[in-house]
Formats: C-alpha cells, structure tokens, sequence
C-alpha cells in the first residue's frame, strides 16, 4: 500500500508512531525556539502587539494550496509558545493555571493519538476499564470509609460543581416531590460556578453569606439555615456548599463544623475542593481537609494542584448509587440489552457524550510518581508559599494579607491605592516580566501569586518581589 500524501497519516494503527516521530521532532523544535523567542513569562507588548503577531504569522490559514505538514507545525506552534503564558515560568503566577508534568503531556498525546471516545464501551475498551480503576482509587482517598466510592471525570472544577447542584436538585425532587426549589446556600468566598450553575439549572439564585475573614462561619450558617428550615409551611431543600481552597486566597472553611451545621438541619451538603483537594496526596498536610469525607458530593481538579494538562477534574461521591439521575439512553450508544449483556454504560457517567481520554494522563501520574511522589510535590509548592509570605513579611515596603493557606499569597506595596496596583499588575503584563493576579477583599485590592511550579526556588521569588518594587511609585 502506498504512503498517504504529506499531512494525512493517520496517528493510529502500527503505521501511526512512525508518521508522528518526524512530526513531534518539529513540534519540540519549534516548542524550543518559541520559549526562547519569549524569553519570560508572557510576551511584550500587551493584546494588540500579540494579535498582530500571531496575524502575521499565520495569515492565511486557509490557504489555497495548503504549506506541508512541517511548515505549518513549525509556523504555528512557534507562534503559539512565544506568545503564550508560561506557567513554568517561576514568574507566571497569576491564576490556578499550574505547569503540566512532562509526564502527563506525553501520555496525554497518546490518549490524542488513540482517540478513544468515551461514550460508549466499543469505542473505548481499555480506556473506559482505566477510567472505573482511576476514579474508584482517587474517590478512595476523599472517602476513605466508603464502601464502594466513585468518581466521574469532569473538565474541571466548574462542571463538577454544576453535577454536584444537579445531583442534589434531583435528591431533593426524588425524596420531596412536592417541596419547593432546591435552595443553594453559600459563602461570599464561593466559585463563581454555583451561581452559574444555579441559574443554568433553573434554581432561585444562591443565598450567599458574608465571608469577611475569607471563611464561612458556622454561627452565620447555622442562622441562615435555622431561618429556611424553621419557617412555617413547607420549607425548600437546601444545599449548602463549601469551599476548600477559594480561588482568591486559597483559603479553607471549617468543614468538619460546616458539616455538623449541614447535618443537624438536614441540608445537602457539597464541598468545591478543585484547588485544595490535592492536599489528599500529602502526609503533611491532609489534616487541613479533614471533614471532607462528610460531603455528599465533593469537586476535584487536577489540573490545578495536580500538574496535569487540561482537564483533569473529578466529581466523587461516597455511593455510587448517588450518581442514578444522571442515567440516560441513547440505543445506538448504551442499548438495553447491550448492557443486560455486560457492555458498560458509559454514557451515564458524564452529561456530555463525546469525552477525550483524560484519565489516561492521570493514572500515568499516578503510577509513575505514587501518593508519595504527587504529596512531595503538594509540599515543596506549599513551602515556596511559606517562604514568599515570609519574604513580604520581612520587607519592609511590602504587606502581606495573611499567611498562605495554600499556595496563594496575597500582599501589595504598603499604603498603595487600589489605582496603583492595577497599574502596577498590567504594566508588568504588558512588558512580559510578571504575571500576577489581583484580588479584592474586605480591606480592598491586592496583588495575588498563585504558586503552582514545585520547582520554584527563593531566588525566584526575590526576583518577583523587585519586580514589582520597580514599579512601585516613589
């Protein structure tokens, strides 16, 4: 049989390896010379100088007659790493945007060459049996005590917590068939996704309680949930959520005291662990979530404290039985009598059909580094944390919010106005040198450094504090 034209091999097959091995070698090539066109963090020149690049580049692209496999591998993936945020750059700290293991990326190709679609059992085998293995193993670690613990596969901590409103909408209709709408109470510390997420689900809008230390507190939540379940009448099911790890501070609300208030008025309870929920890995710090395992639903990410490549999130349950709403048939996918005959049923396991392989990367992580290896890592981030906010103490133009309860650290120079600061951030943007976040608390706006890189050293955070001290007006 003869090759195939420049560009149309196919990745799979026995044939597939060797048409990708002279295609990853300019793909790397091309990674390579990007990064060090960069040359930081993020690259010069703001918006309008990126977009002009990345146009004058890659016009057209839709050409008439197409350039070859190679020349537009090299064109474009050039294009795209110099003009992109860097998030192993010991500089790029702005979001929970973490620097993907070499590791996870490599087998991530693989899942993009195999190409399994997880949305029925005969397009993908093995992968849909690693699928149940991985998700059962790490919905082990948030429910220890389960007997039969699972875990579906999101895209990340936003579609997590849409399965975890839609999972109790469902609990409450199914147990309350004539009480009102489910009721979603939460702090003002939540992810923007509840909201969403309520309203995408024809919910009333959460009920969203005062956080002015960053937490919930048990007293303002018991109160408010006294006043929903106590009034006359048929009251309305509540789900209350909490917060492991805010996408602000990293902070983390009490939540073996949330739970008890949760169940002593027999509310619903979720917890939206997509940043903390890592610390599961961790001998050291584990104990920061205990309480966890007394959620009904909890979210996880591992495309945050996990260093794998997006997505990589989790919704874990303690029984599998709570995941029966989400049961749905479509009989070219998941037949009656294909799954009475023992074909999984995959498409009960996500609200989206087509599904990429994403647990691939995250059983190779697993595998490859352990509980141990990924916990070593938890802490060498979480120390670098420790070390920044001990710097900022110690400086003396410099105040830090609060010591980090993960790895976000939130400071500003002393005495500088809300103005200053977004000034300061989006003039370290522009020139490509920093990339820092912003957070607005109760005592106003500070600059946030959401570490992710285990590699930082001190040196790079020394590095990053004067870079923002030389912008900082005399």
């Amino acid at each position: 049989m003869s090759a195939p034209p420049a560009g149309t091999a196919l990745a799979g097959g026995t044939n597939g390896p060797r048409a990708l091995r002279p295609l990853l070698d300019t793909v790397l090539d091309a990674l390579t010379t990007g990064a060090e066109d960069r040359a930081g963090p993020l690259p010069p020149g703001g918006p309008d100088a990126v977009t002009r690049t990345v146009h004058d580049a890659c016009h057209p692209l839709l050409p008439e007659h197409g350039t070859g496999p190679h020349a537009a591998l090299r064109t474009l993936v050039h294009t795209l790493a110099a003009g992109s945020a860097d998030p192993a750059d010991p500089h790029c700290a702005a979001h929970l945007h973490c620097p993907p293991l070499a590791l996870a990326t490599a087998a991530d190709l693989a899942a993009g060459a195999l190409n399994p679609s997880m949305d029925s059992w005969d397009q993908a085998p093995a992968a849909s049996a690693l699928e149940t293995l991985t998700s059962r193993a790490l919905a082990a670690l948030v429910y220890p005590r389960a007997a039969a613990p699972d875990a579906l596969v999101t895209t990340g901590g936003t579609e997590s917590n849409q399965l975890g409103i839609l999972l109790a909408r469902e609990a409450a209709t199914a147990h309350r068939p004539t009480a009102g709408p489910l009721q979603i109470v939460c702090g003002a510390n939540a992810h923007h996704s509840l909201h969403r997420s309520a309203w995408l689900l024809g919910l009333p809008e959460p009920l969203t309680l005062p956080t002015p230390d960053g937490i919930l507190t048990p007293d303002t939540v018991h109160t408010c949930l006294a006043n929903l379940t106590g009034h006359p009448g048929p009251a309305s099911p509540v789900l209350l959520t909490a917060t492991a790890g805010t996408t602000d501070s990293g902070a983390i609300d009490p939540l073996p005291a949330l739970a008890d208030v949760a169940a002593h008025h027999g509310a619903r309870f979720h917890i939206d662990a997509a940043y903390g929920g890592p610390l599961l890995f961790s001998d050291t710090h584990r104990t920061a979530l205990n309480g966890l395992d007394r959620a009904h639903t909890v979210a996880l990410d591992l495309h945050k404290l996990g260093w794998q490549p997006v997505a990589a999130g989790l919704l874990a349950v303690p029984d599998p039985a709570t995941l029966t709403p989400l049961a749905h048939q479509a009989d070219y996918l998941n037949a009656d009598d294909d799954t009475e005959a023992g074909l999984p049923d995959l498409l009960s396991r996500s609200l989206r059909t087509t599904r990429r392989p994403d647990i691939l990367k995250i059983a190779v992580t697993l595998k490859a580094l352990g509980r141990r290896g990924l916990g070593d890592l938890i802490d060498r981030t979480l120390a670098a944390a420790q070390t920044l906010a001990d710097l900022i103490d110690a400086h003396p133009r410099y105040e830090l919010h609060s010591r980090p309860a993960l790895s976000t650290v939130l400071f500003r120079p002393t005495g500088a106005d809300d103005t200053t600061l977004a000034t300061i951030r989006r003039t370290l943007l522009t020139d490509g040198r920093a990339v820092l976040g912003r957070a607005t608390t109760p005592t106003g706006l500070w600059l946030k450094a959401t570490l992710l890189n285990p590699h930082t050293q001190p040196g790079d955070l020394t590095t990053l504090l004067k870079l923002v001290e030389g912008h900082i007006p005399r």
